[in-house]
């Protein structure tokens, strides 16, 4: 004999439905909360790579990567009044990946000399991300790096600077701008150095540019920072 439907008790079905409802409610409150929670602690850029997809793709290459709080005194700029300043102790990374700065930005561009250090740290803070040499780098690498500029010049600083050797280096400054100078928040310097510049440091430098690049602490559009413009 087949078993007969049991009727639900009275106001058992809405119970039942309510329940459901609530659930469903609280699931998709978790799974936004899950998301936002990605973004923030994974650094996701608007090209959708995250940090540790930074240091992944920096690591395949051969290169060292970290991210460190950056520190901060003045917000007038009095810490760096000279493009002569004494820099020691002024970065906690080499290339500077943020930090005490001169007043004026460099124009934003490739260079075929150096530029001051001082200049391109302020770049960094209006979102830029800065790609650097050393004096003893293959003339035909700076060639392959100026060429991975022009593709997408937009918020990008290519300069030598001294200490580096033969070696590339990529930074960036991140922060948010509505926590920017409060209660000792500067934001975040990312700084990665690399033997060489071949695919794999190609591929890693895109990874690093999608993550971080026009993310600036102080809010400045990405596209504000156009090549050839301070």
């Amino acid at each position: 004999m087949a078993n007969k439907a049991q009727t639900p008790a009275p106001g058992a079905g809405s119970n039942r439905s309510r329940l459901i409802l609530y659930g469903a409610a609280a699931s998709g409150i978790l799974a936004l909360v899950a998301v936002v929670l990605l973004l923030v602690v994974g650094g996701g850029g608007a090209g959708g790579s995250s940090e540790s997809d930074v240091a992944a793709a920096m690591a395949g290459a051969g290169c060292t990567f970290k991210t460190v709080p950056v520190k901060m005194k003045a917000s007038d700029h009095s810490d760096v009044p000279t493009l002569s300043t004494p820099t020691k102790g002024l970065w906690n990374t080499f290339p500077p990946a943020g930090g005490p700065h001169y007043g004026q930005w460099a124009v934003w561009g490739f260079y075929s000399e150096p530029v001051n250090p001082r200049m391109v740290v302020h770049n960094e803070e209006h979102g830029g991300m800065v790609l650097w040499w050393g004096p003893d780098t293959p003339a035909a690498t700076v060639e392959e790096l100026n060429q991975y500029y022009s593709d997408d010049p937009v918020s990008i600083v290519g300069t030598e600077i001294d200490g580096l050797g033969s070696k590339v280096a990529v930074t960036a400054w991140t922060g948010d701008p509505k926590r920017y100078f409060r209660e000792g928040y500067y934001g975040f310097g990312h700084v990665a150095v690399c033997p060489s510049f071949d695919a794999k440091t190609e591929k890693a430098f895109t990874a690093f540019k999608e993550a971080f690049r026009g993310r600036s602490p102080e809010g400045v559009p990405l596209q504000q920072n156009q090549p050839g413009t301070s």
